[in-house]
């Protein structure tokens, strides 16, 4: 059989989707993302469809489908197990003119969806002749081409704000990848992989924000100014932070600093380590039946001092897991304050050192002895601190 490869532009348009189980829930987001007005016809839904529905993103018809279903429809996938049911559909279908795509019998369908690999506004689709392993082998195939050589995407402009994740340089996510490839200029943070940087284009401009040298605050303005002046030149600027951009990161002024300057901005969140390093250690922040909420605060200012922020007698009257970033100098500090403040003092509490790295170090004990133990241990930033009842929950 000789295909003919055509790309649906759906938006706005109307597609029935008949079935309500598993095929139906891989189908229906990829429609959804292509703009299309998804109705789906089925007695149930899967778990995800019903979320899908219930946020107002297809409608649903909890009923068997009716011929008069397909009237009004440009295309229609039939999802289904059933070959009679799924006969009548397409049958129906075949005489309104309506492409119809058969997830039980290729054959019997007008259109067949093919094995698809998404790099940005990228989209390769592999058609198979039948062979639905081999298409899946070419598709994987491109798509690893793509992700180790991926052009630079004309349509990136301005300043991306961009998390690297906890330190394994494989938990940045696919958009964040995807952006530092396209990269005229990385500006990166200290805590960023290393092995992310060895991956840039020949030719990139790399600022580490790390050794501009200046104090905190203008360093910031420095690197502020840099983004600005980056991105007004037309490139393409990649700002790379440890773990997520807006968690204790300074994202927030970056992106404020580059609004009021006209330079557009996108933020693509990180996996943040005050979350992937107890995870990474067995430990997680909420737990059934033991943690029902967790806190994350910066520890960098010690409880005592006039400038912290910190409301360490409401942590401390808190039952839940206290995460505490940036802690391990003024930990003495502030297990001290919030066993005065009431927290008991055999509360479970973890050090997590450099978590995901292949350095990664814990250390356990409680509230009262894990600055000591710590210390015992030479831990050293960076590393998170957990203290609550989680940290013994899968132990």
């Amino acid at each position: 059989m000789s295909l003919y490869p055509l790309a649906l532009i759906l938006t706005g348009r109307r597609v029935l989707v008949v079935g309500g189980g598993a095929v139906a829930s891989r189908r229906v987001p990829a429609l959804l993302a292509a703009g299309a007005e998804v109705e789906i016809v089925s007695p149930v839904l899967t778990p995800a469809l019903h979320a899908v529905v219930d946020a107002g993103r297809a409608t649903w018809q909890q009923r068997r489908f009716e011929p008069a279903d397909v009237e009004g429809a440009w295309l229609v996938q039939v999802a289904v197990d059933d070959p009679e049911a799924a006969a009548l559909v397409s049958n129906v279908a075949e005489r309104l003119r309506v492409f119809c795509v058969r997830a039980d019998d290729r054959d019997a369908a007008t259109a067949w969806t093919p094995a698809v690999t998404r790099q940005g506004p990228v989209t390769v689709a592999v058609t198979d002749g039948g062979d639905r392993r081999r298409a899946i082998a070419v598709r994987d195939m491109v798509a690893r081409a793509l992700e180790s050589e991926p052009p630079a995407m004309p349509e990136y402009k301005g300043v991306a704000l961009v998390g690297a994740g906890p330190g394994d340089p494989e938990l940045i996510t696919v958009k964040g990848r995807r952006m530092l490839a396209a990269a005229d200029v990385v500006v990166a943070d200290r805590l960023v992989p290393g092995m992310l940087l060895s991956e840039l284009r020949a030719g990139v401009e790399f600022v580490d924000a790390a050794k501009i040298p200046y104090g905190p605050s203008v360093a910031q303005e420095e690197i502020n100014r840099i983004l600005i002046d980056r991105a007004q030149q037309g490139k393409f600027v990649v700002r790379l932070k440890g773990g997520d951009p807006f968690v204790f990161g300074r994202g927030g002024e970056e992106v404020i600093a580059c609004a009021e300057a006209g330079v557009p901005v996108v933020v693509v969140p990180g996996v943040t380590s005050s979350i992937a390093a107890p995870a990474l250690a067995g430990i997680p922040v909420t737990h059934r039946g033991v943690a029902r909420e967790f806190t994350v605060v910066s520890g960098n200012i010690a409880p005592d001092s006039r400038s912290s922020a910190v409301d360490w007698p409401a942590l401390a009257r808190l039952r839940g897991t206290l995460v505490v970033m940036m802690g391990v100098k003024n930990l003495p500090a502030i297990t001290a304050r919030l066993v005065a403040e009431g927290r008991p003092a055999d509360t479970p509490a973890a050090a997590v050192q450099e978590g995901s790295t292949d350095h990664q170090r814990v250390v356990r004990g409680t509230l009262g002895t894990i600055a000591e133990a710590a210390a015992e241990a030479g831990i050293r930033s960076p590393a998170v601190i957990v203290i609550g009842d989680v940290v013994n929950a899968t132990a």
